[in-house]
Order: C-alpha cells, then structure tokens, then sequence
C-alpha cells in the first residue's frame, strides 16, 4: 500500500493551504466576532478551482475525487475552522445530486456551485428530528404536477444563502417501513412561502451561515423529486457517506494547526526558568496529540480512497467521523491546555478552535450514531 499523495494532490494540497494562509487569518477573527463572512472569499476560491473538485467535469468541475476535496477541506480548516467551513460548504448537497439526480438536474443545478454564482443546501434536521431523521415531519403531497412542501428544518448550513436546497420531506407517513417514507426534492429559495432565519450565538464555526428555514405551501414542480420517492433514507445515508469524509479531513487539519500552535507556544514561554516544552507533561501532550492525528488521517485516508475506488466502506467511514471528530477535541483542549490563561482568551487562536472543534463530533451524525454503526456492522 503507497501512503504518498500523488505530484497532483500535493499541488492541490500546497495551493490550498496557501490560499487560505493568504485569504483567512487577517479576517478570521472578525468573522467570528461578528458571525459573518465575505462571500467575495468564496468566489475567489471559486475562481481557483477549490469549490467542488469532486464533481464531474461534465458538470464544471474538475472530475477529482472526495480525497481531493478532503485534501483542500483539512487544509482550510488548518487555517481557520469559520472560514474554511464557509467556502467548503457551499457545495454540500452537490453530493445527493451526482449520486441520485436526473441529467437535467446536474446539468442545471451543479455548473452554478463551481462558477461561484449559486450555493446549495441540505435541509434534514428538524426541531423534534435529529438523529433519528425517519422522525422528520416536513411533509411534500403530490398535487398534480406538483409537490406541496409544509414543515420547518433547524440548523441548516447556508440556509439563508442557499439558491436552492435539497429537503427531505415526509411523503408517506402510512408506510408501514419508516425507511420508505421519506423523500428529497430540490426547492429553489425564491418561491413563495420559503423563509430563511440566520441563527445566532453559535459557539464555533460563527463564519459559517446555520438557519432556520420553514416552508408554508411551497409549490415546486413533480420533476424537482430526487431519485425516487420513498427512496430519500436510503439517498440519505448514502449522502452521509461521502459528506462524513469532509469531516474527518476538518477535524485533522483543526488538530494540526492545534500542535502547531501548542508547539510554537511551549517553546516560546518559559516558565521555572525553563522552556515549557522542557516538561515531560507537555512533551507527552504532543507525543499523543501527534499519534493521534497521524492515526486519524490513516483512517480517514483509507475511507476516502476507498469511496473513490467504488469500495465504499460503511463502518469504516463511521469510525472515521467519530474517532477523527474526538481526536480534534481532545487536541484543541490539549492546545488551551497547554496556553494557560493564554488559551481562554479570543486573541490566541487555540480559544477559537476549542469552540470550532466541538461541532466535528455532532454534524453529519453523532460520535455515538457513528459508533453505533461500528458496533452493529462487527455484531450482525
């Protein structure tokens, strides 16, 4: 088994990190503050060929794998967890499309998202609805030629910037198998009856637009029906299982530039008339925070090739999520740890990142639906 990135995605990953080293850290720290973000950021990594290298290109894109776009997601959040979720997300939901959408769809939804001029949304979770997602009540009645949407989503990534979003709605409620019940339809954000709220007083990734959305009597037409109905938990999960590798790619580029931080602090500061980076506490800090890290990209390595491959690996991916997710909140709170009373204030970064790294162990499936999946996949 060759370990080594490619001459292509070493580049890719180079280009990455030196653009969000050019564009992030003099901004960063404003956009947390303020909960905000210069979608002008977005375009231009739109621009340099950032922005959905997974997708086909047919469709725009540059016809790379998850791996690469894993590759630019760790690189990003290296940089900053806000910022780099920001420009990664816009294609979230892309993802459903390629895999389930009609040539039309793709032709006519995916070429926007590369070119900058559309960002696109997932609508799942619901305010009685989380991780159980077969609960979801948003409900899409066929009237004719059309779809009737009802119903509310919470915690939407791009909610209220989304051109349109993939919603997964409730089409039949008397199906006696509640994974048959659910269906996803694509709802342009311009039609009556939709309403984006941005919600506030996150307590990371506050760069990252998160909504609530609600739909009262929004039309959209039979042919906006992805995949089949009935089919949406089913679409879903297959979803999960390419939008879980992301996740992963964040959690280690987070922990990274944790160590990194910690490293340059401890050498820095002096303490009992010695560096502390003299104390073998610390020194163990790093030792762990290294392996884990290294254990984590392994890991999450492995899925995302194997996904590109046509192996996808269910479990494996699902130890990925929540084993990359704990291991960049334990490196976050090792990095705080680490800076002291220097850590807890919002002028060093490892504040923030404590704050960004919490969210890597709930979106896109819990640690513990994650491990449940495991658990289940080695005792069937």
């Amino acid at each position: 088994m060759d370990f080594n990135l490619t001459k292509e995605q070493e580049d890719i990953a180079k280009a990455a990190r030196e653009f969000a080293l050019g564009e992030f850290p003099e901004r960063a720290q404003e956009f947390d503050r303020n909960e905000t973000f210069d979608l002008d950021i977005w375009r231009k990594a739109c621009e340099l060929g950032f922005v959905g290298v997974f997708i086909d290109e047919v469709y725009g894109g540059a016809g790379l794998g998850l791996f690469e776009h894993c590759l630019i997601a760790e690189e990003f959040w290296a940089v900053d967890a806000g910022m780099g979720n920001a420009v990664i997300t816009t294609t979230f939901g892309a993802e459903l499309l390629g895999l389930f959408g009609t040539e039309e769809q793709k032709m006519k939804y995916l070429p926007p998202l590369v070119k900058g001029e559309a960002i696109i949304s997932t609508a799942i979770t619901e305010p009685d609805a989380g991780s159980d997602v077969t609960c979801a009540a948003t409900k899409a009645v066929r009237e004719g030629d059309e779809y009737v949407i009802n119903g509310s989503k919470i915690f939407i990534t791009n909610g209220t910037l989304a051109s349109f979003m993939n919603v997964f709605c409730l089409t039949d409620p008397e199906n006696p198998d509640r994974h048959k019940r659910h269906s996803f339809f694509i709802v342009e954000t311009d039609r009556p009856g939709f309403e984006a709220t941005k919600l506030r007083g996150k307590l990371g990734i506050r760069a990252n637009d998160t909504a609530e959305v609600s739909f009262s009597d929004v039309r959209i037409p039979a042919s906006n029906l992805i995949g089949e109905e009935g089919n949406g938990f089913k679409e879903l999960m297959a979803f999960f299982n390419q939008t879980r590798l992301h996740i992963c790619a964040m959690a280690v580029g987070l922990a990274r530039s944790a160590m990194e931080e910690s490293i340059a602090h401890i050498k820095r500061r002096h303490q009992f008339g010695a560096p502390l980076a003299s104390f073998q506490a610390n020194q163990f800090k790093i030792a762990e925070m290294a392996t884990m890290i290294r254990a984590a990209r392994n890991l999450y390595y492995e899925a995302a090739w194997r996904t590109d491959q046509g192996r996808m690996d269910h479990a494996l991916t699902a130890m990925a999520k929540w084993y990359c997710g704990e291991m960049a909140v334990k490196c976050a709170d090792e990095a705080v740890q680490m800076h002291g009373g220097y850590g807890y204030m919002d002028e060093y970064r490892v504040q923030r990142m404590y704050r960004d790294a919490k969210i890597l162990e709930i979106y896109e499936g819990t640690k513990e639906v994650e491990k449940i999946i495991v658990a289940r996949t080695f005792l069937r």
